[in-house]
């Protein structure tokens, strides 16, 4: 969550002339809606409904660099279809480095509403663990986009 997974996913499919999906449009569009007031009106399962059938349809399309929420990956079974079905790349950034763009996150992120930074911190550290299963791992610790772009598109031709 708010490490640049849709602003470098779309910087990478732009590199390697590929198209680009992110989950949480496809979802915004498909409820005319912004994520936090999905949130607020049909609840955190509902979004995730959405989310899974969301990955599953854009996981069928080739060739596709497909952003996926921060909290996707807390659906086992959404975590495996990725797994078996998509090269799942991970965008790791350290806590420091996370925990200077809390304040760019807040308002668009309801996971974090409401949650004073220890809470904040917690969740960080919860989701670390999900995010063990991938195919690549890239640092973008203080990397711009550009760095990250380039740091991707020498490691993903290693490993598809």
């Amino acid at each position: 969550m708010g490490v640049g997974k849709t602003t470098v996913g779309k910087e990478i499919a732009k590199k390697l002339n590929r198209g680009f999906i992110d989950i949480d449009n496809e979802i915004e569009k498909s409820y005319g809606m912004h994520t936090v007031d999905i949130f607020k009106e049909y609840g955190e399962a509902e979004f995730r409904r959405a989310e899974k059938a969301e990955i599953i349809k854009a996981c069928a399309a080739t060739s596709k660099i497909i952003s996926v929420g921060g909290g996707a990956f807390l659906q086992e079974d959404v975590r495996r279809f990725c797994m078996d079905n998509a090269t799942v790349l991970f965008l790791h950034i350290s806590w420091d480095a996370w925990k200077e763009r809390i304040s760019l996150l807040l308002e668009t992120r309801p996971v974090l509403q409401g949650k004073n930074l220890d809470q904040i911190k917690e969740l960080f550290n919860e989701r670390q663990v999900i995010y063990k299963e991938h195919h690549l791992k890239i640092n973008i610790d203080y990397l711009n986009v550009l760095e990250a772009t380039e740091a991707i598109a020498e490691e993903l031709p290693r490993i598809e």
